[in-house]
């Protein structure tokens, strides 16, 4: 089994936020038996928008980390109705802290250190920060498990976050809040599962210092952009991503 695990933003998204630029390399992935896990800062609903788009219905994780979405069935393991809870038309691996912990702390750091993010912000200025289209921004704004400050007037405020058992992250542009979880945690987790099912060969596409967990823990990573990570092959594209694996 091959599985890849792909982020969105800055690797598989343009600035537009389409997800038009993607799909070739998502159909040859596929038609090349690849299992696509989106792993990725965004929330699940941003992630199920994509996921009808590419028609797609594997696994994912979201929100840097904090849970493992498998859709009913898929994966018929004990261990993840032991571990898992039921959600809908999910089976959800929780690996962070609820959203509003993360908010109450952030909603008392906010006015020392000038913080912006999705809970404190209207619409109108989530959309102005991210460039997101509004039927995406609102997406973004039901958050489960993390959150992203987008501006901040001086530091200091990480240092804080991180001794109240938070974890700060930054991504491409913006600084990532959860609990105690990663995107490598996350792609561990998943991993552990598929290799009760049979051999796995992992691979890893990203862009942003919150993807260097993933890398880590999977056996072929792939960055994009300007950034570099020891175990991870800098490639140009996506598209070229397509030349350099099996």
């Amino acid at each position: 089994m091959k599985v890849i695990f792909l982020d969105l933003d800055g690797t598989l998204l343009g600035d537009d936020y389409s997800s038009e630029r993607a799909r070739p390399v998502v159909e040859e992935l596929l038609a090349r038996g690849y299992e696509i896990v989106i792993n990725t800062s965004k929330t699940r609903y941003e992630v199920e928008h994509y996921l009808m788009a590419w028609n797609l219905r594997s696994p994912f994780i979201v929100e840097n980390g904090s849970a493992v979405y498998v859709p009913r069935n898929y994966l018929p393991l004990r261990t993840l109705n032991e571990f898992g809870v039921e959600r809908e038309d999910y089976r959800v691996i929780e690996l962070g802290r609820p959203y509003p912990e993360v908010r109450e702390a952030l909603d008392e750091l906010a006015p020392r250190y000038g913080l912006k993010y999705y809970g404190n912000s209207t619409l109108d200025e989530v959309m102005s920060f991210t460039n997101i289209p509004e039927n995406l921004a609102k997406l973004a704004m039901k958050r489960e498990y993390s959150e992203t400050i987008f501006r901040w007037k001086k530091t200091g405020f990480e240092v804080e976050l991180e001794g109240r058992g938070f974890r700060v992250s930054r991504g491409t542009r913006f600084m990532n809040v959860t609990g105690e979880t990663d995107k490598g945690r996350g792609a561990k987790t998943l991993l552990a599962l598929y290799s009760a099912v049979g051999n796995v060969e992992s691979y890893a596409l990203g862009d942003g210092k919150n993807d260097f967990p993933l890398f880590e823990v999977v056996d072929n990573a792939f960055i994009v952009g300007n950034l570099s990570h020891p175990k991870a092959r800098h490639i140009s594209s996506i598209e070229e991503l397509l030349e350099v694996i099996p």
